[in-house]
């Protein structure tokens, strides 16, 4: 399953989009949800892992490369930190183990994956 996540500085999940099949690749997911367009109305900057490269310009993601230095290597670092907590946000649906058990179609996993963050906004 695919599901595009939101999370506030803090780390804590502020939106989830609609399940979509795995085999959907994540910028077209972010595509399929519109979330980069909204995004540039809003003036929201997103920081997004590395295969969110061309989203456009809301979305910021870490230099190419394995062997980088310099203000290169700074930039990722500094990227990697700034994302740092939308992968926690991102590892509380994991930490239920339900997403990764469903066998089902990507209408009740989008009821599930709703209703977790529900009790994440709650608590």
């Amino acid at each position: 399953m695919n599901v595009q996540v939101l999370a506030n500085p803090a780390g804590r999940l502020i939106w989830a989009s609609d399940a979509l099949p795995g085999a959907v690749h994540d910028l077209a997911a972010a595509q399929t949800h519109d979330s980069p367009t909204a995004l540039v109305a809003d003036d929201i900057k997103r920081w997004a892992h590395k295969a969110h490269p061309g989203a456009g310009p809301a979305v910021r993601v870490p230099l190419p490369g394995k062997n980088l230095r310099g203000r290169r290597r700074r930039h990722n670092r500094d990227h990697a930190k700034i994302r740092s907590p939308g992968e926690r946000a991102m590892a509380t649906p994991k930490r239920r183990r339900l997403p990764r058990k469903l066998r089902c179609s990507t209408t009740r996993i989008t009821a599930v994956v709703r209703a977790l963050v529900a009790l994440e906004l709650s608590t």
